[in-house]
């Protein structure tokens, strides 16, 4: 949807968009305006469902979601060189502050597809009128 406070020119409105006029597009958002998490979705193409396929799917994924409230990009970069090294002087404040078991590489994939499945049935088509009514 767009951006009710103005920040941010042009969007298309989300509830008027369909899988073919997300085709060759790039859908851009901003997650939590205090950090700024810019985010960029290329669509490269759209493929016609296959049968007995639950949508929306992840293909694949690269990284851990970055700690909430950690500071935008550049504080994520930060955050990742403190637990890294363990001279740096904000170190253990990291590690404390992170819960000590923080894995830059762990995508957590399992957790992704949970919420997709989710999301899949709450979008899924329902039979309308007075067939539907059992």
């Amino acid at each position: 949807m767009p951006d009710p406070e103005g920040f941010y020119d042009g969007p298309v409105d989300a509830t008027k968009m369909t899988s073919k006029s997300y085709s060759t597009r790039t859908i851009q958002y901003v997650y939590d305006f205090g950090d700024d998490w810019d985010h960029s979705i290329q669509i490269e193409r759209v493929n016609k469902a296959a049968p007995g396929m639950t949508y929306s799917r992840l293909l694949k994924a690269t990284g851990a979601c970055p700690p909430e409230d950690v500071g935008g990009a550049w504080g994520y970069e930060e955050f990742l060189e403190a637990l890294a090294d363990p001279d740096h002087e904000q170190h253990e404040d990291m590690v404390q502050w992170s819960g000590g078991d923080f894995d830059a590489e762990n995508v957590e994939s399992d957790s992704i597809i949970e919420r997709l499945i989710r999301l899949a049935k709450k979008w899924a088509l329902r039979r309308r009128g007075p067939e539907a009514v059992t």
